[in-house]
């Protein structure tokens, strides 16, 4: 009976590294959800003819969307994005082309990589696909641009030979509409991953959640994009989920000029020296109270003094409503927690970014929102604006929007909505700044 528990077990744990795949400590529970969304957009249309239906927030909605202060410029079904009508959205990003300054929406989907002009934000034009290295599917795929090169990852089984797929980005210049697309280059060192960063400053990318490394920091050379070489490893803390990693510039003396990264692993704030790729340290770790799965997080701004960071599953778990921590990092080496914001839905937060000291979360079902940080040294924050891309539900479900791409000079920003597709939506700032 011994023997046959512990074969039990064996299978058990390889069964759930197949369906889970990539986290060395917990599993990932996101399973797409999209049961009990509610009324959606364009049945809240129907049923309401006598609404005036307009892309600008009027009312509290645009085309049938809830909204406050962000008026939606376009919306692309997934099945016009070259991945097939079965192929969900994951992560996006943006790139601004250096020669004609047209802005494109690079769009992560189970099956490969979409590539959108939405310089006419009315008009978008879909470009091209580039279909996943290896041919593998997966719900996760992450992309980060730099020196006009996309660098791609996925995760999961059906990605285990994926690695790093590299794409030169300029090719989109010439390319016809509607093209099927073929990368630039790729490195075959690691398989699946779950994320990747990119410091911009140094030409070094941090790939994590791989089978590598123990899940932590693989660090990739892309001073040269088309040739990308393993550099480092940092293994010590284990599964990283997520990182940004940046030359230091914070109050913290010891590390001014340092090129530290900042993990998010599980279950806990993890700051690493990633300066000698060859000698990287973890400076410190840091668990908090709630913590149910430490997901993804940013700096406020260049001052790398203040630090917003997601849980994905504390919501779910604790039924709580959607909760950003706020933790003070100006000691790396003692961080501490300035407070906790807490929204008005319950629906579960995925990925945030900052910018202009304004925090942009993507929260699932309830949608990109925007909070102001002018109390955030007291640990508070408040919403000032969002747009909702499921407005019949916010309850803690895997369906709605996966990430934003927020830095686009036109003021446009791009969601991923898993199963519907991509939206362009713009803030109305004007409005927003006379709160």
């Amino acid at each position: 009976m011994l023997a046959l528990n512990r074969t039990l077990a064996i299978l058990a744990t390889l069964f759930s590294a197949i369906a889970y795949g990539h986290s060395a400590m917990f599993d990932d529970y996101f399973v797409f959800d999209d049961t009990n969304e509610g009324v959606s957009a364009a049945e809240y249309l129907r049923k309401n003819p006598g609404l005036v239906n307009t892309d600008n927030c009027t009312e509290g909605r645009a085309r049938g969307y809830l909204c406050k202060n962000v008026d939606l410029k376009a919306f692309v079904p997934k099945a016009d994005l070259g991945g097939g009508s079965s192929a969900n959205l994951n992560d996006i990003w943006g790139w601004v082309d250096p020669v004609t300054g047209h802005e494109i929406a690079i769009i992560g989907l189970t099956n490969g990589t979409s590539f959108v002009d939405i310089s006419k934000p009315t008009e978008p034009v879909v470009i091209g696909f580039l279909p996943s290295r290896k041919g593998g599917k997966s719900v996760w795929r992450d992309i980060k641009v730099y020196a006009d090169h996309g660098f791609i990852v996925a995760d999961a089984y059906g990605n285990r030979r994926h690695g790093l797929q590299v794409f030169d980005l300029n090719q989109l210049r010439d390319t016809t509409p509607g093209s099927t697309l073929s990368e630039t280059a790729g490195l075959s060192s690691f398989g699946s991953a779950h994320n990747i960063a990119i410091n911009e400053e140094t030409g070094f990318a941090y790939v994590v959640g791989s089978k590598k490394c123990s899940g932590g920091l693989y660090m990739v050379d892309i001073s040269d994009p088309s040739n990308p070489f393993y550099a480092g490893c940092f293994s010590s803390d284990g599964y990283t989920h997520d990182t940004q990693c940046v030359v230091y510039k914070g109050p913290d003396s010891k590390y001014s000029g340092k090129e530290i990264c900042m993990g998010y692993n599980e279950d806990s704030l993890t700051i690493v020296d990633v300066t000698d790729k060859a000698n990287p340290y973890q400076i410190s770790r840091t668990e908090y109270k709630g913590s149910a799965y430490t997901h993804q997080g940013w700096l406020l701004n260049d001052e790398h003094s203040i630090l917003l960071l997601n849980d994905e599953l504390d919501e779910k778990n604790r039924r709580t409503n959607t909760t950003s921590y706020i933790w003070d990092i100006s000691d790396l080496d003692r961080p501490r927690q300035l407070g906790n914001y807490v929204g008005p839905t319950a629906a579960i937060d995925h990925n945030l970014y900052t910018k202009d000291d304004f925090v942009f979360e993507t929260n699932y079902r309830a949608g990109l929102r925007i909070l102001s940080t002018n109390q955030i040294q007291s640990g508070t924050m408040s919403e000032v604006a969002y747009f909702d891309t499921i407005p019949g539900s916010n309850s803690a479900q895997f369906s709605g929007t996966w990430s934003s791409y927020i830095w686009f000079e036109s003021g446009n920003i791009i969601l991923s909505d898993i199963g519907a597709g991509l939206f362009v939506v713009k803030p109305d700032w004007s409005a927003i700044k006379k709160r």
